[in-house]
């Protein structure tokens, strides 16, 4: 089960984090591994991982908020590989901060690769897809999608995007064989979450870890890891009956923090 042999896999953000662990993953489980990866040192460093264990793993250095270069890396891959059967929209930024915090110049950064990024990739991919018969598509969305969290206006509205995308697309392509869904992490604990409290929160950064694990009702933040074998599931032939649905992944943050 969850076998990815002979499935070509698109990643992007796959240099860090979630889509590092989500690429490690799923090559792991046999599938040739393509990363987009604007951070080119972070994405070689994923792929030399994969590679050390036998597995298929290219780059492919691209700016998730052009379209040009997504188009251009898709049809790439999709002429050296003859298809791309699964995407992941796993790059993202954040941005911290309420309305009256965020300047024209931050919102339109999180619009360009939170949700221009994910739009360019779908688009780039989503002909391919019906061409040969079907495929995957699993975004990245997040816990602030669908409830109010403090000072994170931009990032909240990007993933209410992502949802809102994710079901349009999932209803829009039924009949061709596509499966859309999408994810909704609370916090997990990856290198962004490390560098925010040594910027923010100097000296202090092992309390205020403590604090933001402890907003999760289970008493942690997600690992990586975790958040991958959820989207190994969801990207394979085993969730074939699942499409158009957001999958909250967050300790019961959204049940139960109240």
């Amino acid at each position: 089960m969850l076998d990815l042999n002979g499935k070509t896999v698109v990643i992007t953000g796959g240099g860090s984090g979630i889509g590092k662990a989500i690429s490690l993953l799923f090559a792991e489980r046999g599938a040739a591994v393509h990363i987009i990866e604007l951070n080119e040192a972070a994405g070689a460093e994923t792929i030399t991982a994969i590679r050390d264990t036998g597995a298929q793993a290219q780059l492919h250095p691209c700016n998730v908020a052009v379209q040009q270069e997504v188009k251009a890396v898709m049809e790439e891959i999709a002429r050296t590989d003859g298809k791309i059967d699964i995407l992941v929209c796993s790059a993202g930024v954040s941005h911290v901060g309420k309305l009256e915090q965020t300047t024209e110049a931050d919102f339109d950064r999180i619009v360009a690769v939170n949700i221009k990024g994910v739009y360019n990739c779908m688009y780039a991919v989503i002909g391919r897809m019906t061409e040969q018969g079907g495929g995957v598509i699993l975004n990245m969305a997040s816990v602030a999608a669908s409830v109010g969290i403090p000072d994170r206006f931009p990032y909240s509205m990007s993933k209410g995007a992502v949802l809102a995308m994710t079901l349009s697309v999932a209803k829009d392509y039924l009949a061709r064989n596509i499966r859309c869904n999408c994810m909704s992490p609370a916090r997990v604990h990856t290198p962004f979450v490390d560098g925010f409290l040594a910027k923010n929160y100097p000296g202090q950064e092992k309390e205020m870890f403590d604090r933001l694990s402890a907003t999760q009702p289970i008493g942690r933040m997600a690992k990586p890891k975790e958040i991958a074998a959820l989207a190994l599931y969801l990207c394979s032939d085993e969730a074939g009956f699942v499409t158009g649905c957001d999958y909250p992944i967050d300790g019961g943050f959204i049940r139960l923090n109240n």
